[in-house]
């Protein structure tokens, strides 16, 4: 009798082969039936059709032929394709219990009707990873704390900047009214009971970020001297992927100035293949940040509970809708897991 495991791989895929690339990446190649490509067709109809216009027709009340004749049978076919790809792919990561990280890059490598397809996955596995005594280095750097004091004239200076902040905001006719902090005044701008409550609010602020930028730096310096001692051999995908995240982040803070990507790039001298090059070394370190936190988590059995995490995804979730909650989870766990790192590596003395 057939156990589970060769009965999934019947029914999803046949012709398996794994090969082991380099830097920590491997190579899947296999072929998906026509006979399992071919339960996708109503949902690759169904999901094309969502997008397609025809007039005379009301918006996903277009019959079927009409439909078809629409759109075509090759795009179907490349539909059923990615639908059955994003099926069997978890499948063969479970049964070949493959310890997969990053995104993958898939490939299809033959498509015909009425024929198997064919694909290739270039995906990264988690390196082999040598951590040095993380707690030891981190125990001899130390809070940088002599900078962490305000001074009164650091206090005139924010409450000065929040003023011309106000006085930006005031109507045409108004802006040349100096802005005067009273107390009435002071509590229209939150909980603040007086002028003198709200100075010592903002002096209390000023050295809270002062004590954050020093704890950032030093969480920087202990990750930068775990890296140095660590020996990884980092997934060039992993890199790659990091490349795209630094590039879409800066293209949105382009976006926020009002200027085109390409205007930028042409006022800079630059093209977007000179930035990743350029690039490449900060996201090699972003990478095996990201990896030796999760190894130290893993050491040091690091779980953040469920409904903690479920708590904050909930919380996010009301305020970006459109987000997919378990994208929002992945996240909200990694982040939750990287502070319980840090919080572990600051207690070490």
């Amino acid at each position: 009798m057939l156990n589970f495991k060769v009965m999934i791989e019947i029914k999803n895929y046949t012709n398996l082969e794994i090969k082991t690339l380099e830097n920590s990446e491997i190579e899947i190649k296999a072929e998906i039936p026509e006979k399992i490509i071919s339960k996708y067709r109503d949902r690759a109809i169904k999901s094309l059709g969502k997008n397609v216009k025809i007039d005379g027709f009301r918006e996903g009340h277009i019959p079927e032929n009409i439909l078809i004749s629409k759109i075509g049978e090759q795009a179907i076919l490349e539909e059923q394709a990615q639908m059955a790809l994003a099926d069997v792919y978890p499948v063969i990561i479970q049964n070949e219990k493959l310890n997969v990280i990053g995104r993958p890059e898939v490939t299809v490598t033959k498509i015909a009707p009425k024929n198997p397809i064919e694909f290739k996955i270039r995906t990264a596995v988690m390196p082999d990873i040598k951590l040095p005594d993380y707690k030891k280095i981190a125990s001899k750097i130390e809070l940088d704390e002599k900078n962490s004091g305000v001074s009164d004239k650091e206090v005139e200076e924010a409450i000065e900047q929040i003023k011309k902040g106000i006085a930006a905001q005031k109507k045409e006719g108004e802006k040349d009214k100096k802005v005067e902090l009273t107390d009435e005044f002071v509590k229209t701008l939150g909980d603040f009971k007086d002028v003198k409550d709200f100075e010592v609010k903002i002096k209390e602020n000023l050295i809270k970020e002062k004590q954050m930028k020093a704890r950032e730096k030093r969480r920087a310096e202990i990750v930068e001297k775990i890296i140095e001692k660590s020996e990884i051999d980092i997934p060039k995908i992993l890199v790659e992927s990091e490349l795209d995240k630094m590039l879409a982040q800066f293209k949105d803070d382009i976006a926020r100035m009002q200027i085109s990507f390409d205007e930028y790039l042409t006022k800079i001298k630059k093209t977007e293949e000179s930035l990743r090059v350029e690039w490449k070394l900060d996201a090699e370190k972003r990478a095996k940040f990201q990896l030796i936190l999760n190894k130290i988590a893993t050491e040091e059995k690091i779980k953040i509970p469920k409904e903690e995490i479920e708590k904050e995804t909930s919380h996010i979730l009301e305020h970006y809708k459109d987000a997919k909650p378990e994208n929002v989870r992945v996240y909200i766990e990694s982040v939750l897991t990287n502070e319980k790192v840090f919080q572990l590596l600051e207690g070490q003395k």
